[in-house]
């Protein structure tokens, strides 16, 4: 995928502005797929009876499923023009997720570094996945690489409006 005119360049965000991404809900089908995918069949995810021996009482999502399902929904809301992410720092699993939780990102904006004669720039950022009850399952912090406005020749371009919609 490319770039569109929607995407946001460093330029356009705020320290302190935030976003709320749309829900995801966790399937059975999904935990089953990541095990194949990860190699990580432990029965805590995918053994119904096991997991009912547990504090959890029912099998839970995996931490690195919802993360990466986080990490999904947090490349549309805001939709940057992203080039790398460069660390994720200070991650806490926080609560299980179950089958059929819905889970969204919530986003903000930490601190901006310029970077390349503003042709780039780190963003940090809050990230805060939380649950249909409201409840952080997870969160952290991560510093992605954003292009800037000078590296698209396009300084004097108004930045596309944002959907600030977060709680």
């Amino acid at each position: 995928m490319s770039f569109t005119s929607q995407h946001l360049f460093f330029d356009d965000v705020e320290v302190g502005q935030h976003w709320l991404s749309l829900g995801r809900t966790i399937t059975e089908t999904d935990i089953v797929n990541f095990a194949g995918l990860s190699g990580d069949f432990n029965p805590i995810h995918i053994d119904h009876e096991f997991a009912r021996s547990t504090p959890f009482r029912r099998s839970i999502a995996h931490g690195l499923l919802v993360f990466s399902v986080g990490s999904g929904l947090g490349v549309n809301i805001p939709i940057m023009r992203t080039l790398a992410v460069l660390s994720i720092r200070d991650w806490q699993f926080r609560e299980p997720v179950f089958i059929g939780d819905t889970i969204r990102v919530r986003s903000e904006v930490l601190e901006k570094e310029a970077r390349s004669r503003g042709r780039r720039g780190v963003i940090t950022w809050k990230r805060q996945l939380i649950n249909q009850e409201g409840k952080v399952v997870q969160e952290g912090v991560t510093l992605t690489l954003v292009e800037g406005r000078a590296a698209a020749g396009q300084q004097g371009d108004e930045p596309p409006p944002t959907d600030e919609n977060a709680p």
